[in-house]
């Protein structure tokens, strides 16, 4: 499991955005790898670090819905 030590102004979605290319599926995954790692805000303190878990691609796929049938 990497480690990604946050930038000023970082959020959670920001850092995952920068490491994986992606938010679906991944910021949830990020923040039950860092227990509370939620509890610091919005905004995570300059420096914090922040456990990366590998994740599989098949979080990225969606399932389209076909609503006119």
């Amino acid at each position: 499991m990497d480690t990604v030590r946050a930038i000023q102004g970082d959020t959670v979605d920001a850092i995952c955005w920068r490491y994986y290319g992606r938010t679906a599926g991944v910021t949830e995954a990020v923040l039950t790898a860092n227990p509370g790692l939620a509890d610091l805000g919005p905004i995570l303190p300059t420096g914090q670090l922040v456990a990366m878990p590998e994740v599989s691609e098949q979080a990225e796929q969606q399932t389209a819905i076909n609503l006119w049938d």
